[in-house]
């Protein structure tokens, strides 16, 4: 399958068919759901979706998950020797480090403009100072890097039937959406980081602070501001959804069904973070395997019949 997904893309070149093999081997093993989407899109889009996943990924994963013995001091010295040697690499059009190679050539084939990957990077440094946003504008500088230009990066794979510039604000709702949706189900994972990503002001409206999230985190139980802090966060994150959606009618058709059910997966989230009551301490939010399967399964038999009525993304 991989042989057929290289040729479909039209990736030729010995070096960058193992570059993009290993990116989709790292997609395989840590992005399951994620690896699991792709295959509603066509084989020759699926390269282009593992090499952007692989190179987030390493990033994330510098930051959240550092060597043992790392200091903040000397990850944020990584992060830059990366960011500078990638950026490098990009105006160059070559890099012999395989993941990077791969998302370099993603980046010429689709013509990805090089401010969505500084975004990227400037989110990730926030990463290593920042533990709190005081407003939503602090928040949405974070998003933007973090989530609205991998919506942003992807738009051009993916394909449009109106003009890019028409679907982008679309597609960078949509990766803002996801990532609030993850703000919301992961409270208590990124306190155990020290980090909180919610508005503290919106929070303080309901009368919650840091330390009151503790007490939720610690005792996996929530109090009324708390949960009408949540409620109003779910609200947000619901029109920025709404704000989105239209631009799933914006993709070629063989990319329309992978987006919708990932919108609707996504947005399930919100629905049992609902039906817990808020109590996002408790546990994990998911959305129940059988509701997955069947969202996947029905994807699945419009992703092929759009294929077959619309061959190819241009």
């Amino acid at each position: 399958m991989t042989r057929r997904e290289l040729d479909a893309a039209g990736i030729t070149r010995p070096e960058l068919r193992h570059a993009y093999r290993r990116c989709r081997e790292l997609n395989a093993r840590h992005g399951r759901t994620y690896f699991l989407a792709t295959r509603m899109l066509t084989p020759a889009q699926r390269p282009a979706v593992h090499a952007l996943y692989g190179f987030a990924r390493r990033l994330d994963d510098l930051v959240d998950e550092p060597e043992p013995g790392a200091t903040p001091a000397s990850v944020a010295a990584a992060l830059h020797d990366v960011e500078d040697g990638f950026l490098k690499e990009l105006a160059a059009g070559y890099s012999e480090d395989p993941l990077r190679a791969a998302v370099i050539d993603t980046a010429t084939r689709y013509a990805i403009p090089e401010p969505c990957f500084r975004a990227f990077f400037a989110s990730m440094r926030m990463d290593l100072t920042v533990t709190g946003y005081p407003t939503r504008a602090a928040l949405d500088e974070y998003v933007h890097g973090s989530a609205e230009v991998i919506g942003l990066q992807v738009l051009p794979v993916l394909g449009t039937v109106v003009p890019r510039a028409e679907a982008a604000p679309r597609a960078a709702a949509l990766g803002k959406a996801f990532q609030l949706t993850n703000f919301l189900r992961d409270v208590a994972e990124d306190l155990g980081r020290g980090r909180v990503y919610l508005p503290a002001d919106e929070l303080a409206a309901a009368g919650v602070d840091r330390d009151r999230l503790g007490w939720c985190a610690r005792t996996g139980r929530i109090d009324a501001p708390v949960r009408r802090a949540l409620a109003d966060q779910v609200a947000r994150t619901r029109r920025v959804y709404a704000e989105a959606r239209p631009g799933i009618a914006m993709l070629h058709p063989v990319s329309r069904p992978c987006v919708a059910t990932a919108y609707v997966l996504y947005g399930g989230i919100l629905d049992r973070i609902e039906a817990a009551g808020f109590n996002v301490f408790a546990g994990r939010a998911r959305v129940p395997r059988h509701r997955r399967l069947v969202a996947a399964g029905d994807a699945l038999v419009r992703a092929r019949w759009a294929r077959l009525r619309h061959p190819a993304v241009t």
